[in-house]
């Protein structure tokens, strides 16, 4: 048998690269006004989105056109007072300690005679941020990438000796000490205005894994929580409301945003669970091959003594049918008494992750890998014979379900949907009990998943073609991130009574289409 495995087209290099004309000029005889709000000295707190994080690492060109320190170049119209940021030492966005790479740089789409070279490579080279060259100040950015909610107040996050498992390398280059904690740092500065993005994290690392962590939902000790765990909505409710209450003590107001759902980002949304195309052959070798599992299934159950019709019963599940074209991907999950082989077909609502290796794909993960010896078996069982056991195991072991960690199912999907709900009710919750600007930063990105036009253009959710995420498939590219400025002025001025004016989303860049990056 052959799978033919189909995949979303990309775009020619031309199409990727050009840019839309710009919105219309701000007016240059406008007066702006700050309403009740005071921006002289904004701080930004959150995790890799308020950083600038983009193209799987944090460098200089995505922090200057990080959301918060777009929103400052607006805020200067009222009286914003510079904003400054700690800045990574060059645009491969590598990290180093003690002079070994300790985290990869920046993903970069290559060309070949004009067009994309698909997957995005790390771009070569050697980066130059040493960790423990440690930067003086205070920084008005005081987003941490890899922050969870929790991690804004634990003591240590910013000590090197915490490495890698109780610190962070980014906080580690910016903290004030080793014991001091990001909303410490934060606090210390005496915000006049704040925003607040965090939460993304508390679910992220769990379906980036492809659900592999664990729900930690009725575990109050963060401590004990693993990178890809998902956090309690009690501890994350606790957190939130201790974040807010120290940053609205000085500051005239603040900005929060709530938790996108994972299926409007390409990470989630790329590689289809239907792309197994079959031409009508393929299709009836496999809907063959599937009986045959279900045939051997039956037997081996009767022989342990299973009454027949209940065996039959059971093992029907696995006499999976395809259909020439499109057919969804077989999918592993764990072994129960309903489902003993562990194994079933996936479900229109389930996710495959952006990481997925496709040539395997190709190769019949998510099928079936036919070897030599399992086609005898077959053709054994074509002729009416009876195989071995050992025959029958080969059968039953040709079939290559897709693992746990490369795809997100219905349960996983709930739990996940479960906590981020949990967790935007206490973000907006809060936010209207502190009367703080609100930017509902889900449905934002689900409008984007659909399509937002902007003067010249139009950005999706559309991996490398859509314009609104980086090459990872979670963060947002320049372009995206002034969407998300956008709407932060947006709400910031229906809620104080400013009048900030918004950006030009289209003289802001997308991906890199570059192999000399510096």
């Amino acid at each position: 048998m052959k799978n033919y495995i189909k995949y979303l087209p990309f775009l020619a290099f031309g199409l990727i690269a050009c840019e839309p004309e710009l919105d219309e000029a701000i007016e240059d005889n406008e007066v702006y006004t700050s309403g009740e709000a005071d921006f002289s000295n904004y701080v930004a707190l959150g995790n890799s989105l308020t950083a600038g994080y983009a193209d799987n690492a944090l460098y200089v060109q995505g922090q200057e056109n990080s959301y918060p320190n777009i929103l400052s170049g607006q805020f200067e119209l009222v009286g914003g007072g510079e904003f400054t940021q700690p800045l990574m030492a060059d645009n491969l966005g590598g990290l180093k300690l003690n002079g070994n790479q300790i985290a990869n740089n920046r993903l970069v789409l290559s060309s070949n005679a004009g067009q994309p070279v698909i997957p995005p490579m790390p771009l070569a080279g050697d980066p130059q941020t040493e960790i423990t060259n440690k930067l003086s100040g205070s920084f008005n950015n005081m987003g941490v990438p890899g922050a969870k909610s929790f991690h804004l107040l634990a003591p240590g996050y910013g000590n090197v000796a915490g490495l890698p498992s109780q610190a962070n390398p980014y906080f580690v280059r910016f903290s004030s000490s080793d014991n001091t904690t990001v909303l410490a740092d934060a606090v210390a500065q005496s915000p006049s205005f704040f925003s607040l993005w965090i939460g993304n994290n508390d679910i992220l690392g769990y379906a980036t894994s492809g659900g592999t962590g664990v729900d930690q939902t009725g575990n109050l000790d963060p401590s004990t929580y693993a990178s890809n765990d998902i956090t309690d909505p009690n501890v994350f409710a606790g957190v939130y409301s201790e974040l807010i209450g120290n940053l609205t003590a000085s500051a005239s107001g603040g900005v929060v945003y709530n938790i996108p759902n994972v299926t409007d980002i390409p990470f989630f949304t790329t590689v289809p669970n239907n792309a197994l195309v079959l031409d009508a052959p393929t299709a009836a070798n496999l809907t063959g091959f599937f009986q045959a599992v279900a045939g051997i299934f039956t037997q081996g159950l009767i022989q342990q003594g299973v009454p027949p019709a209940q065996a039959q019963a059971l093992a029907a599940q696995y006499a999976i049918t395809f259909n020439e074209g499109p057919n969804r991907f077989i999918i592993d999950v764990p072994v129960t008494q309903a489902n003993p082989l562990g194994f079933r077909q996936m479900q229109p609502n389930e996710l495959l992750l952006l990481t997925i290796d496709q040539g395997a794909l190709a190769q019949g993960y998510g099928s079936v890998v036919l070897t030599p010896e399992v086609m005898q078996v077959l053709g054994l069982l074509q002729q009416g014979g009876s195989p071995t056991p050992a025959q029958a195991q080969l059968v039953l072991g040709a079939v290559s379900g897709i693992d746990d960690k490369d795809a997100l199912d219905s349960s996983e999907l709930q739990a996940i949907t479960t906590a981020r709900l949990s967790y935007n009710a206490t973000i907006q919750g809060l936010a209207q009990a502190n009367g703080l600007a609100f930017v509902d930063a889900d449905g934002l990105l689900q409008d984007v998943s659909q399509g937002v036009s902007f003067p010249g253009g139009v950005i999706t959710s559309d991996f490398v073609t859509g314009g609104g995420f980086s090459l990872d498939g979670v963060h947002l590219t320049p372009r995206g991130y002034a969407l998300v400025a956008n709407e932060t002025l947006r709400a910031i001025n229906l809620t104080y009574g400013s009048n900030l004016p918004e950006v030009k989303v289209g003289s802001y860049g997308t991906i890199t289409l570059s192999d000399n990056v510096n």
